[in-house]
């Protein structure tokens, strides 16, 4: 029984996958199944993973037979999960080779806690240009106020609880959204996290953000925290703070382009 298993749901990345992997392999912490499911690529992102499955004895393959979005790519890499840990990567970015040896430490040092994770470094082609940051010990309210708390792909949590929060809610107002959701159930649920302050893990992506700024995306966010604001049973006097968010995300779709990506590079740019 490996003692993670780290849950890939691959999607028309035949072109970045392969460093994702091989950052997998270069982990000090080798303790591991990897399973991969890709959800209806068009591109030749199977056949990649099913090379990699032909050299290595750790990869379980899967595949959708259609796309069904990241939600329920991810319960279906769950069900066939059997490690005592489940650490999530995304098929387009890399990982430090500690990452794994540091999480794992820094949960068996906090047995308190649920899961961990870190900030990450965001680049492109030109190499890193920004960096995020992490609360060290999130509480409820920094959950509800920092949305979200915890990297989602970065992150590390014990398995039994993930499942007992049901993994991740498939719905279509919650895609975009379904870490921010899982956040927030497991946070209900009683349960806490951490972030180390390495920045343990690297995002693939461009300075120009505006192909994510859709209407759609901006919508779930809204109601992904309407929902959080019930299920925390805030008091009606402070819902005046969600609609500023709102009103922030929608302002957000309203803006020019240029001035989007000045914010983003400015929100996350190294200093």
């Amino acid at each position: 029984m490996p003692k993670i298993s780290v849950i890939m749901g691959i999607y028309n990345c035949a072109s970045t996958l392969q460093d994702a992997l091989d950052s997998l392999y270069a982990q000090t912490f080798q303790d591991f199944e990897i399973i991969l499911c890709d959800d209806g690529s068009k591109d030749n992102t199977y056949d990649v993973a099913l090379e990699n499955q032909k050299i290595h004895s750790n990869i379980v393959l899967l595949k959708n037979p259609r796309n069904l979005g990241l939600n329920q790519t991810l319960n279906n890499c769950l069900v066939v999960a059997k490690g005592e840990y489940i650490a999530r990567m995304d098929g387009d970015d890399v990982c430090n080779p500690m990452r794994f040896e540091k999480q794992m430490k820094f949960l068996e040092e906090h047995p308190e806690l649920s899961l961990v994770s870190c900030p990450m470094n965001m680049f492109d082609k030109n190499g890193v240009w920004g960096q995020t940051n992490a609360i060290p010990f999130p509480t409820t309210e920094d959950v509800l106020n920092h949305v979200p708390c915890f990297t989602h792909a970065a992150v590390i949590m014990r398995t039994d609880v993930y499942r007992e929060v049901g993994g991740y809610t498939v719905h279509d107002y919650l895609l975009r959204v379904e870490d921010c959701h899982l956040w927030f159930k497991v946070y209900a649920a009683g349960y806490r996290g951490g972030n180390l302050q390495e920045h343990l893990y690297s995002m693939r992506d461009d300075r120009n953000a505006t192909a994510r700024r859709t209407w759609k995306a901006r919508r779930n966010f809204i109601y992904v925290m309407l929902i959080a604001y019930k299920m925390f049973h805030k008091p009606w006097y402070t819902y005046p703070r969600l609609f500023v968010k709102c009103a922030i995300e929608m302002t957000k779709c309203l803006m020019p382009n240029f001035m989007y990506e000045y914010f983003h590079s400015r929100r996350w740019g190294k200093r």
